[in-house]
């Protein structure tokens, strides 16, 4: 079994960054790619960024327009997302996912908020 931590959301005002931590737990060797993702109330759950076991970034949401970094230790079990110039629309539970043993992994959940 794998267990996925999230850290680090909060309340930021927009053009500010902030930096999302997960940490994961467990059968961490038996973990393949990783991701976050992130959903708000009434919509979809949508991905914002995605990284191969080997630490490459593979993917982006359309919104991220290179405002954000995935990035990922494997020494530390850790997959950190730091995100730059957040807006409004940035607004949302970020969650983080990992790949294991043929099973998808969630964490609970970190609550970002963008203020005007």
């Amino acid at each position: 079994q794998v267990q996925l931590a999230e850290s680090g959301g909060g309340l930021v005002q927009a053009g500010e960054s902030l930096k999302l931590s997960c940490l994961a737990s467990g059968k961490t060797w038996t973990i393949g790619g990783m991701a976050w993702y992130r959903q708000t109330p009434g919509k979809e759950r949508e991905l914002v960024a995605r990284i191969t076991r080997g630490g490459v970034p593979r993917e982006f949401g359309d919104f991220v327009k290179g405002r954000f970094t995935i990035r990922r230790d494997k020494n530390k079990n850790t997959v950190d997302l730091q995100m730059n110039n957040l807006t409004p629309e940035a607004t949302a539970v970020y969650s983080c996912y990992a790949r294991a043993q043929g099973l998808d992994c969630w964490g609970q959940g970190t609550q970002v908020t963008v203020s005007t």
